[in-house]
């Protein structure tokens, strides 16, 4: 495995040394990890649902009757 060092400020230090102190973490190295795994695993959702919508073509409705659809969806929802 390769080795970065990183230089942080004093209280992303402190906030990192706390997630670790929680247990769910092996040191600072994991927690780092994990980070760089759930950003990179949400970078490829977004791409994807990108990807969807441009494949999924362009709407007839007009922008105004695509809010009320979503607003309509929303309230009946809420209810």
């Amino acid at each position: 495995m390769a080795t970065m060092h990183i230089s942080v400020p004093e209280g992303m230090k402190d906030f990192v040394e706390g997630q670790v102190a929680t247990g769910q973490f092996a040191d600072e190295s994991d927690y780092i990890r994990d980070l760089i795994r759930e950003r990179q695993e949400a970078v490829d959702r977004l791409r994807a649902l990108i990807e969807e919508g441009e494949a999924s073509g362009v709407s007839p409705l007009s922008f105004e009757e695509i809010l009320a659809d979503i607003r309509e969806r929303h309230q009946s929802r809420a209810a």
